[in-house]
């Protein structure tokens, strides 16, 4: 049996653990009164899939959730087992958007129909032709990509998320589309675009051009023959590029050919936009199946000197959390068959890690130390491998996705690298799963566990307001105290004070956020939702050191922000 977490796993904590359990994720219809009853529906649920023992896999399963030792993505959790007709996917990739105006609205369509059912959505407007150039079939002016965004826009308004969740979308533009500068710009005006988050596809012929200081040639389409061509300097357009992220934190950079080099399916599939947090590149109606191993249950005598993570219950949960991802592609409805084609044939799933920050501060870790930084390897490399045996196990069992290719897989870079006995039983079996490693922002679901630190992010602040929406959209502010800190408290009798090895965000400097985030990378097949948080004073030179860095630390993408413009208040804790 799983050892107990330092949560009860009867009641909540906090009370904005139990405001988010009862608004997002408790199924009303069914008379859950706990979120033991949730755990109960999810599991049971996730075990319909397998082909027997359906109760034996229920109660594995409702183990692994017990505790808030694994949290599925926010969709499972609220929607599996219940009649709402909903996607238990978070996010997707839509289709290509065709360069026309049936094809334009044929996707805003597809995106509205998928937004319907709970799921986020990502887009590459580089299809569309650029501002001022003209549309020959119509004998009109094109108006750009950007323009038609705000039509997204006004959809993702209309159209709400399942309950309170409000609507996301990710758009990208390469970085040599022609509109490139009107899309760096677009959020410049406040309030625009504000269901948007933005990314640059950014190549390597880019990274080389402004380390030289080049030309470098706008052109539309990307393919010749160009339509539209235009020069600037590679440095003009990279100050922009850092100008906006500097005052705005948008857009973000996608290090495009390295999302494709590093691909798994690098031989079958062209990925060009990701899911809304960007920690999963996927290929058009690719699918998000994501959960999180909570670090912090795994702790064992917290703020001890015997403190330390229970790496043997970790690798006990991981093959059980594969399984129930993997069983979720199989009940899980989808918006569109395109959608439900693509997951069904490639089975991506996405584990990942949360609480990261406060099961380091549990051990006595400030975040950026480097024993701190190497313990994160070293977690996600167990999870990596544990993964990859247990998919291959599966695949042995259940059959490998069925768009396995192995002569194309077994060559893939992340894949190479593994121990012999994993790449031997991919060899003899293959894979269940094309991907298997993401790690998302987990931001409610962190809440929903005590307010844990969030993902890899580290912890924002001891003690903060937070804002969040009831079921009718009201906000509602509470005072909330982190998760390890409020543990060390009753521990220690201290009730303003904090932990020694304490790091507030905005006290880690950028290089060692970089440096966890690489440690984190070298063992996820997929990407991670991280901002790096600037210090207060940040310059533009900073954040292009920032994205250089980022870049030759083999990262898929980079994003930055200010914390000062957070909208979460901080409160300064009394004196210990």
């Amino acid at each position: 049996m799983a050892r107990e977490s330092p949560l009860n796993n009867e009641a909540f904590d906090t009370e904005i653990a139990h405001l988010i359990w009862s608004q997002r994720y408790r199924h009303g219809g069914s008379g859950e009164t706990s979120i033991m009853a949730t755990w109960q529906r999810v599991a049971n649920a996730l075990a319909a899939a397998e082909p027997g023992d359906q109760a034996g896999w229920a109660a594995r399963f409702l183990e692994a959730l017990r505790g808030f030792c694994f949290l599925p993505g926010g969709r499972i959790l609220a929607g599996a087992g219940t009649p709402h007709r909903v996607t238990l996917l978070n996010c997707f990739v839509m289709g290509a958007i065709e360069d026309s105006i049936p094809g334009i609205f044929h996707a805003l369509e597809e995106g509205a129909r998928t937004m319907q059912q709970g799921g986020g959505v990502g887009y590459d407007f580089s299809t569309l032709r650029p501002h001022g150039m003209l549309a020959k079939g119509a004998g009109a002016i094109a108006s750009g990509p950007v323009s038609f965004m705000a039509v997204w826009e006004a959809m993702c308004a209309t159209i709400q998320s399942t309950g309170a969740r409000r609507g996301a979308m990710m758009a990208t533009l390469r970085c040599d589309h022609p509109d490139i500068e009107r899309f760096i710009a677009a959020k410049s005006t406040p309030g625009q675009l504000t269901h948007f988050n933005l990314s640059v596809q950014i190549t390597d012929d880019f990274m080389r051009a402004v380390a030289d200081d080049a030309p470098w040639v706008l052109k539309f389409p990307a393919t010749p023959p160009h339509m539209l061509e235009k020069k600037l300097r590679a440095r003009s357009l990279w100050r922009a590029l850092l100008d906006a992220s500097l005052l705005y934190g948008e857009p973000g950079l996608l290090f495009i050919d390295r999302i494709n080099q590093t691909n798994n399916l690098c031989h079958s599939e062209r990925i060009s936009a990701t899911n809304p947090c960007g920690e999963v590149p996927l290929p058009p109606y690719g699918g998000c199946d994501l959960g999180s191993f909570n670090l912090t249950a795994l702790v064992r005598d917290p703020f001890t000197p015997n403190a330390r993570l229970d790496m043997d219950e970790l690798r006990r949960l991981v093959p059980v959390a594969v399984r129930l991802l993997d069983n979720v592609l199989d009940i899980t409805r989808f918006p569109l068959p395109q959608q439900a084609e693509q997951a069904r044939a490639k089975r991506r799933i996405g584990l990942g890690i949360t609480g990261l920050a406060d099961a380091l501060l549990m051990l006595n870790l400030p975040y950026g130390a480097p024993k701190a930084i190497a313990l994160a390897g070293t977690i996600m490399r167990e999870i990596c491998h544990g993964a990859y045996r247990a998919s291959a196990a599966l695949a042995a069992e259940k059959g490998p996705y069925p768009a396995w290719m192995p002569a194309q897989a077994l060559k893939a870079p992340f894949i190479q690298p593994l121990p012999a006995d994993i790449r031997a039983a991919i060899a003899a079996h293959g894979l269940r799963n094309s991907h298997l490693l993401a790690i998302a922002p987990a931001g409610t679901i962190s809440l929903l566990a005590g307010n844990i630190s969030s993902g890899a992010e580290p912890i924002f602040a001891a003690d903060a307001i937070r804002t969040i929406l009831d079921a009718l959209g009201t906000p509602r502010t509470l005072t909330v105290t982190d998760y390890a800190v409020a543990l060390w408290r009753r521990q220690s009798g201290r009730p303003h004070g904090l932990p020694p090895a304490f790091q507030p965000a905005r006290a880690i400097a950028p290089a060692d956020q970089l440096a966890m985030l690489a440690a984190l990378q070298t063992h996820t097949d997929q990407s991670i939702s991280k901002t790096i948080l600037l210090p207060p004073g940040a310059t533009t030179a900073m954040v292009a050191d920032i994205f250089i860095r980022a870049h030759a630390l083999g990262l898929k993408g980079c994003t930055v922000f200010q914390p000062d413009n957070a909208a979460r208040t901080i409160i300064a804790p009394a004196p210990a």
